[in-house]
């Protein structure tokens, strides 16, 4: 179905698939491999994936103008847009120009809720919790070690972490060099862990009524 793709190049670059499928998802690279995987576990050919750069995770503002340049790109070629992005930072102006626009978008305040699920994520109201699914435990010194100076000043540890009690690792996969690294991260970061296998969460409903109604 696609080329493979690295973690860096959807870290930095993003991917495209164009299959000529009727739906076009607009997404975040950091969810590229578990909506490809879901795509083809059900054999929906007729979604076509566009992922921006991962690493708009630490600069939310460009999340938005970068979606609005793709659908206003694209949106005549595909009989409907759908928007694979909760809020991820961009203080509701990601909803407000979907809804602007006619898009629908997932649900939820960030990946980490709708991985978990909406509900049983605000269920637990956990306020101390610093959380990484399976790409952010691959690209954790790529998109906060380095990032944050950690590499080379550790001493900001607690300014950065000293409000935070618990890494917690959803997994969408079941793998154990991923639980091993993540375990690593914690112990750098000086937080307890907590393991959670989430799968793909809503998102795979998410794109079951998306394929329904197309």
């Amino acid at each position: 179905m696609v080329q493979p793709v690295s973690d860096d190049q959807l870290a930095t670059e993003g991917m495209q698939l164009r299959n000529q499928g009727r739906v076009l998802l607009i997404a975040c690279g950091a969810l590229a491999r578990e909506i490809l995987a879901v795509m083809k576990t059900n054999d929906w050919q007729h979604m076509d994936l566009q992922c921006l750069p991962a690493i708009y995770h630490n600069t939310p503002d460009k999340i938005t103008p970068t979606v609005k340049n793709y659908i206003e790109t694209y949106r005549d070629d595909y009989s409907q847009i759908f928007v694979v992005y909760a809020d991820c930072g961009t203080g509701g102006h990601l909803q407000n120009l979907c809804d602007e626009m006619g898009v629908s978008m997932i649900s939820g305040p960030h990946c980490y809720s709708f991985f978990e699920g909406n509900a049983a994520f605000e269920a637990r109201e956990e306020l101390t919790c610093f959380y990484l699914t399976d790409f952010l435990v691959r690209q954790f010194d790529a998109f906060f070690w380095r990032p944050m100076g950690l590499d080379k000043h550790p001493q900001l540890r607690d300014a950065y972490f000293g409000n935070y009690t618990t890494l917690v690792y959803q997994a969408q996969l079941k793998d154990a060099a991923l639980d091993a690294k993540a375990q690593d991260c914690a112990r750098r970061m000086g937080l307890a862990y907590e393991y959670r296998f989430t799968g793909y969460g809503d998102l795979t409903p998410a794109l079951a009524a998306l394929s329904k109604g197309s």
